[in-house]
């Protein structure tokens, strides 16, 4: 029997000439948010869109922060990479832990993998391991900024650029709402920016690694995440007003 054949990085059909329109324009939006706000942070999962990002903001030398959501289940190439992106770039990112309190309590209630177990298993533990380090992390920003893509998945179809977090009472920008996958990855080449190894094997969407799987050929892009339940259960909790 034949092995199973993978999610490969998509080739772009952008001329150079759209390649930097696109470019220009995530530029302006970053600038834009910088002079609208003083304390702007960027949670990066080190991933594709997150990378790109990441490359933008430096190079345009903006004054965002960096954060990383260190949920103590993350792949080891996750780990290694938020290494890569500081040497790479010569930034810090910060990492914000779960309380270990957090963590016990969801333990003792449903065991160490009990997040198998349905949407409600899942929800606690991502609320004890990110949404509570998230929390934490943007605690007296203005604005913050993620990766997420109109594209990604069909809860992210109504995606917009800018919207207000009502949980935490802070602005949110999406600033890759547009961009296709194969428009993520005609930036990363003509850039260089480093990738995460992890795209490499089949994962185009990586959070921790026992939620995590690689992901066939013509399925659903975050088809890996979650993927012992329904198609609507894609979001651990992150984006979504609480």
């Amino acid at each position: 029997m034949n092995a199973p054949q993978f999610w490969t990085i998509p080739r772009s059909k952008l001329s150079p000439s759209q390649l930097a329109e696109k470019t220009q324009a995530l530029t302006e939006r970053l600038v834009s948010i910088c002079k609208t706000y003083d304390d702007v942070r960027f949670a990066t999962s080190l991933a594709a869109e997150d990378m790109v990002i990441t490359d933008a903001i430096v190079q345009a030398k903006l004054p965002i922060q960096f954060f990383t959501l260190a949920t103590g289940r993350l792949h080891q190439e996750t780990v290694d990479m938020v290494k890569t992106t500081e040497d790479h770039y010569q930034i810090a990112i910060t990492k914000s832990y779960p309380e270990e309190s957090d963590v016990q309590a969801f333990i003792d209630q449903y065991g160490i993998n009990g997040f198998y177990e349905g949407e409600a298993a899942k929800k606690a533990c991502c609320g004890a391991r990110k949404i509570k380090p998230l929390n934490a992390a943007l605690l007296g920003a203005d604005a913050w900024l993620t990766g997420q893509r109109r594209e990604q998945s069909t809860t992210r179809t109504e995606l917009n650029f800018a919207e207000h977090d009502d949980a935490r009472g802070i602005e949110k920008f999406n600033p890759l709402f547009d961009w296709s996958e194969a428009d993520i990855w005609a930036y990363i080449k003509q850039e260089n920016v480093p990738i995460h190894p992890l795209h490499l094997k089949g994962y185009p969407s990586i959070g921790c690694e026992p939620c995590t799987r690689q992901v066939k050929q013509g399925e659903d892009i975050r088809a890996g995440r979650w993927w012992w339940l329904q198609s609507d259960s894609k979001e651990c909790g992150l984006h979504v007003n609480q």
